[in-house]
């Protein structure tokens, strides 16, 4: 196992995280604009957007975790 990380490696961890949601939330976005567009329906609902933070470990609990270990 390697050595404990700094907070800004922490702090840096989050942020990429949180740019790999947010680069999935544009394409599940994307995707739902798609299907609109063609009559059908949504791809993904609120609990698919809201299931990234699990996904990604960023959801509250997950962050404030992290920061305390």
């Amino acid at each position: 196992m390697g050595e404990p990380m700094t907070p800004e490696q922490k702090a840096a961890y989050v942020i990429a995280m949180s740019a790999c949601a947010m680069a999935e939330i544009a394409g599940m976005q994307a995707e739902n604009q798609q299907r609109a567009h063609r009559g059908e329906s949504i791809a993904y609902t609120k609990d698919a957007f809201a299931a990234l933070a699990d996904k990604h470990g960023i959801h509250h609990n997950a962050v404030i975790g992290l920061f305390h270990s």
